[in-house]
């Protein structure tokens, strides 16, 4: 018997949204991946430095997979929660974490580490970037590109202004102009599957910047619809937009 709209979206609701894992999803969702493989270049290049940094770890679900962690690993995240948890993540790989404050200056000295990475970071402090890397020194990060999951968020708000805030071209400007030179840029456009309105309902608590303010009852009408939708049409399809940028700080 198919679950009713009120038994999915309950159940949505309840299910934990700590960390930045997406297991919950598996069989109500899936995410194509960009081909350039964020966690396996991650772990590549943790493997050749004495010391590296990943910024908004989440829970540490990612940095947590590298299999050759650097004797020197140090991870930043701000939300409480995710604190601990990505403190239980990274134990094992001798990691640290340290909790800093959304847009705060890094706790750390100048020249701290051969790698910061961050993956799916609100924004870049790249003069905080720079700074706490040495000469010869690299930036590695995946981040989610201006427009993602536009199908999705309009469905629910209405049309929206377009901008080029979140650009890899404009990423590539800041990081410029923060003295970094960029090595790598790449752009994918993936698709979102979503097989029914509790996995939307879960993706919008967790992934909080698609939707700003969301919660269930004030969007109620909305997921009705879009259950409605999924029942008589099927699976409901957006486009996520993903970059990947490598930027060295020169010798």
């Amino acid at each position: 018997m198919l679950a009713t709209f009120e038994e999915l979206v309950s159940e949505a609701e309840a299910a934990p949204v700590d960390g930045w894992g997406f297991s919950w999803l598996e069989g109500r969702a899936t995410e194509e991946r960009p081909a350039w493989g964020y966690s396996r270049l991650l772990g590549q290049r943790m493997a050749g430095v004495r010391s590296g940094l990943d910024l908004r770890t989440g829970g540490g679900e990612v940095l947590a997979g590298i299999p050759h962690p650097p004797p020197l690993l140090v991870a930043t995240e701000s939300w409480r929660p995710n604190v601990g948890l990505a403190q239980a993540n990274l134990r094992p790989l001798g990691g640290s974490v340290v909790e800093v404050a959304e847009d705060a200056d890094l706790p750390f000295a100048t020249g701290s580490f051969d790698l910061v990475a961050s993956r799916h970071p609100t924004d870049t402090r790249w003069d905080e970037v720079a700074r706490v890397l040495p000469s010869g020194g690299s930036y590695l990060s995946q981040q989610v590109g201006g427009g993602s999951n536009r199908e999705l968020y309009e469905f629910m708000r209405g049309p929206q202004p377009t901008s080029d805030e979140r650009s890899a071209e404009r990423a590539a400007g800041e990081a410029a102009a923060a003295g970094l030179v960029v090595a790598d840029l790449r752009e994918a456009v993936l698709r979102l599957v979503f097989d029914d309105v509790g996995a939307i309902v879960y993706f919008l608590r967790k992934v909080v910047w698609t939707v700003p303010g969301f919660t269930v009852e004030r969007y109620r009408d909305e997921l009705r619809r879009l259950h409605d939708r999924i029942q008589s049409e099927g699976p409901f399809v957006s486009h996520t937009r993903r970059f990947l940028i490598d930027a060295g700080k020169p010798s």
